[in-house]
């Protein structure tokens, strides 16, 4: 759900470059074997800038360092999503609370929707500070802020109340999702970008799934929708106290924090460094995550059809909180007539196993498309980046599998595991597809591009994942399940080709693309044509650039 600016420095760069130059603009780096050089991916070019000597350098820091780190980050980002669905199990109480009708209205759906459109706007400006301020300190604000106003929704006697805090602390924990993709990328191997995000990305999902499993069972003991805003502000101060020893890993922060050590000011330090690469000025920066944000699915090919792709995608995830509750808990003869507690075993049963599964299979998929590589090494100038689209090209077979099974399954006809078992399927292609989509973004363009590609992507699917719910059970109940899902079946089938012909074309794509230019105002002399070399690369010169 997340973005964080992981990406090239391509500077020097023709107009229109060649997919060779768009993957090697600054010169090659050795491969692990020493026995061939490969192109220097666009993530470490921007997320490894500290020299591979320093021992400050969180690329060199000892395993169980970056171990704590990233799974500070983890639990920050599943608090969040956490937060996001656990308030779905109070459905019951909530309605009588508030008094506002049967069945499932709209009102109560709003609670879930408008925490994710707060998480909306994260991406449109958490890179900007975190380029300035590092992303440690936003960590340590934003969750503990995020509970306060959960806390105030708990508390709240208005119905208004309520969705505004939820607004608000949805908006408030979005950095939390979003930084979790530069941390991870700043401390470990751009040549393993699958792999790390298979882990990262399974936050959003065991968060998400889990809400409402401990919902339930709050929902059992208490009959009060309140706790479970009560005991989501209880797991974000653990988190939160889990998390404080942290340490920075922004690789622009840690070395404005040492020369502040050193006795030299912080200001006199940053005017030595390079520009943010997120923009210089207000004006560039609103260009690169709002205007180009929004243009950028009709300019280009590569943005279009990922945001596409993520949109339809991560829009049905968000609508299982809704209708599974509704279906599992309808009494028979229409439904088996679950507790709340069993539904949210059943939610979360499906979401870890389906995520777990997802991030498994693109863990072994890169590391066998990257033993090929090896072989191969004449591929890695224009492909090595699209072999991240091979989890994607298999999940989508099995979203389709999986809308077609439960729509054709939800009937006192089938046992309701049948069913179940057909959303775990959904998760594991769903998944699948945020780990192999959003990888491949993160070393498609040079870095204000791939900011504005990232930024359209995440914005978009996460708006829209917040308007499906709002209207799901309305068509469930018009069209029947067998024809509102078989309808979410068909329109996947229409997006068959998107990750084909990324794969087959996407070289070629990005070579052409007017985000693969570099404006000139975002220049600034020698200092931003120099590459520095991370932990895990040599960079030589190349086109009289040279690595430092």
């Amino acid at each position: 759900m997340s973005i964080e600016l992981s990406a090239p420095t391509m500077l020097g760069m023709t107009a229109k470059p060649s997919g060779d130059r768009l993957m090697k603009p600054m010169g090659q780096r050795g491969s692990i074997d020493g026995q061939h050089n490969e192109p220097a991916l666009a993530s470490e070019m921007l997320s490894h800038s500290m020299p591979s000597s320093d021992p400050f350098n969180p690329m060199n820091w000892p395993l169980h360092r970056k171990i704590y780190t990233s799974f500070c980050a983890w639990l920050f980002a599943a608090a969040v999503a956490f937060g996001a669905t656990c308030f779905t199990a109070g459905k019951t109480d909530f309605i009588q609370d508030f008094k506002i009708g049967d069945g499932v209205p709209v009102s109560f759906i709003a609670g879930l929707s408008l925490y994710l459109w707060g998480i909306a706007f994260a991406p449109l400006w958490t890179p900007h500070v975190a380029d300035r301020i590092g992303r440690s300190l936003i960590y340590l604000i934003a969750l503990p802020v995020c509970g306060l106003f959960v806390l105030g929704a708990g508390l709240s006697q208005s119905l208004g109340g309520v969705l505004a805090c939820r607004f608000f602390a949805g908006l408030t924990g979005g950095p939390c999702l979003v930084l979790i993709e530069g941390t991870f990328a700043d401390m470990w191997s751009a040549r393993t970008t699958n792999t790390y995000y298979a882990f990262l990305g399974t936050a959003a999902y065991f968060g998400a799934s889990l809400g409402p499993l401990a919902g339930g069972y709050l929902m059992e003991a208490t009959d009060n929708w309140r706790w479970t805003q009560y005991f989501n502000c209880i797991v974000i101060a653990i988190v939160f106290l889990v998390g404080l020893g942290q340490s920075e890993t922004s690789q622009r922060e840690i070395p404005r924090r040492r020369a502040r050590y050193s006795g030299m000011s912080r200001e006199d330090f940053i005017r030595t460094q390079d520009p943010a690469l997120s923009g210089k000025s207000l004006g560039q920066m609103l260009r690169i995550t709002v205007l180009d944000a929004i243009i950028g699915p009709f300019k280009d090919p590569i943005i279009a059809l990922s945001t596409l792709f993520l949109l339809f995608n991560f829009a049905v995830v968000f609508q299982w909180f809704v209708s599974v509750p509704a279906a599992l808990g309808a009494p028979p003869p229409m439904g088996p007539g679950y507790t709340i507690d069993r539904i949210g075993l059943a939610i979360g049963l499906t979401g870890t196993v389906g995520s777990t599964c997802a991030a498994l299979m693109s863990i072994a998929i890169e590391q066998a498309s990257s033993g090929m590589l090896m072989k191969t090494p004449q591929k890695a100038p224009t492909h090595a980046i699209e072999y991240r689209l091979v989890p994607a090209m298999i999940g989508q077979f099995l979203i389709t599998t999986s809308l077609f099974w439960i729509g054709w399954t939800v009937s006192p006809n089938f046992s309701p595991i049948v069913p179940i078992i057909g959303t775990a399927v959904y998760i594991f292609g769903n998944a699948s597809i945020i780990i192999s989509i959003v990888p491949y973004l993160f070393d498609a363009f040079p870095p204000a591009g791939t900011l504005t590609a990232l930024t359209s992507a995440a914005s978009g699917r996460i708006l829209f994942a917040g308007f499906l719910p709002m209207v799901i059970l309305y068509d469930i109940t018009a069209l029947t399940p067998k024809w509102a899902f078989g309808i979410f079946g068909f329109i996947s089938i229409a997006m068959w080709p998107i990750p084909f012909l990324l794969f087959r074309y996407g070289a070629t794509w990005r070579a052409k693309s007017r985000y693969s230019k570099v404006p000139v105002d975002m220049h600034d002399g020698e200092a931003m044509h120099r590459k520095l070399r991370s932990h895990d690369s040599a960079i030589t010169s190349d086109s009289g650039v040279t690595g430092t």
